[in-house]
């Protein structure tokens, strides 16, 4: 098999058997959609819906040392998740650029699971084993070891209580705790990517089918419908989350991400980007260079990555980040602009769209927040 050849995941044939419409999405065969992207995100806001995520990397960190190494390793202080908890963090370059986001969710007192992006998974992989060295701690390469289904929207609850007798009410936002699943063992998450309540199941990709058939089952009359990677894209620029490759990046720090609160500077003990973050932090405080911002269009144009960000024919600014919002019925965007034009309700801001200046206002990120 050629190397170039896409992944598959254990749903591969489901989704083509639903009539997906399936993209390459960092070397992975994934469905993009199965029917309307607009039908799907509106599912997924009002009702529920159902994603595979096979695709993202999970790596297994083990040992007497697993803490101190991900304290090394990564720029949050996971020595003090709790078991049973999951944090958001980074892994950043010495220079302080992000080479992933990642959530590393702490399974036993000495077994985390760190969860990378599909697109990442290799990078952190080999920085996480080259940043082993010294510790008591064993990184292990568990892509193979899972599949992974999501099922995010306000019935998600009901639907999965139906399949299980797991303590969900007691399954706090950012934790994991294990249990059976229609009769399947899993890891069950509550940490989203949709600006929604809902759960992730880590799960052997041999019982994924099964798994997936008995959710589809039980979320039908609650109106769960499968959803891809388009309005999975939609449903998180609506939430104001970052997506790696378009609002972070190598070139950016978390604190020029408007993330600095992830990284951790008075946990103990030297981490990989100290120094440089420190430096970043500094100069974020004083003067920051450009600041992450939401955009929405007075017009019907739909601003896309790399287009300019304009002010009185001065490009002050990039979109990162743009889609027709389904929620509020008109194009949205994130972008990086200078700071003295990121207040939200600046006046005469627009997007270069093929040459014409769309008018836009600057509003605080997220877009959209869910009635709790």
């Amino acid at each position: 098999m050629s190397s170039n050849a896409p992944r598959h995941t254990a749903l591969d044939a489901l989704h083509r058997s639903l009539g997906a419409t399936m993209t390459d999405f960092a070397g992975w065969d994934m469905p993009l959609r199965y029917g309307s992207e607009r039908d799907e995100h509106l599912a997924v806001r009002t009702k529920a819906g159902l994603f595979d995520l096979s695709h993202m990397g999970e790596i297994t960190v083990t040992g007497p040392g697993a803490a101190a190494l991900l304290n090394y390793a990564l720029v949050g202080n996971i020595a003090s998740v709790g078991v049973g908890r999951a944090r958001y963090t980074m892994i950043c370059r010495a220079d302080g650029g992000i080479l992933d986001d990642l959530i590393v969710y702490r399974l036993q007192e000495q077994t985390y699971l760190v969860v990378a992006n599909a697109s990442n998974a290799q990078v952190v992989l080999d920085a996480l084993t080259e940043r082993a060295g010294g510790f008591d701690a064993v990184v292990r390469d568990d892509r193979d070891a899972y599949a992974l289904i999501a099922v995010q929207g306000p019935e998600s609850p009901g639907i999965l209580k139906s399949l299980t007798d797991a303590d969900l009410d007691g399954l706090k936002y950012y934790a994991g705790l294990p249990g059976t699943v229609a009769g399947v063992p899993a890891l069950i998450a509550r940490t989203g990517y949709t600006g929604e309540d809902g759960f992730e199941l880590f799960v052997d990709p041999a019982d994924a089918e099964k798994l997936w058939q008995a959710l589809t089952e039980a979320g039908a009359p609650a109106g769960l419908v499968p959803c891809g990677l388009s309005c999975r894209d939609t449903l998180r620029l609506e939430a104001g989350m970052p997506l790696y490759g378009h609002e972070l990046s190598t070139s950016l720090t978390p604190f020029d991400a408007g993330l600095g609160r992830v990284v951790k500077f008075e946990k103990e003990g030297d981490f990989v980007g100290r120094e440089a973050l420190t430096e970043a932090a500094a100069l974020a405080e004083k003067n920051p260079p450009r600041v992450l911002v939401g955009l929405i269009a007075e017009g019907r144009r739909v601003p896309r990555a790399g287009y300019t960000v304009v002010v009185g024919g001065e490009v002050i600014g990039e979109v990162t980040s743009g889609a027709p919002s389904p929620t509020l019925g008109r194009p949205i965007a994130m972008a990086y602009v200078d700071a003295a034009h990121a207040a939200p309700g600046t006046a005469g801001v627009g997007v270069d769209i093929r040459g014409s200046h769309e008018p836009y206002e600057v509003v605080a990120l997220p877009f959209y927040r869910r009635q709790k």
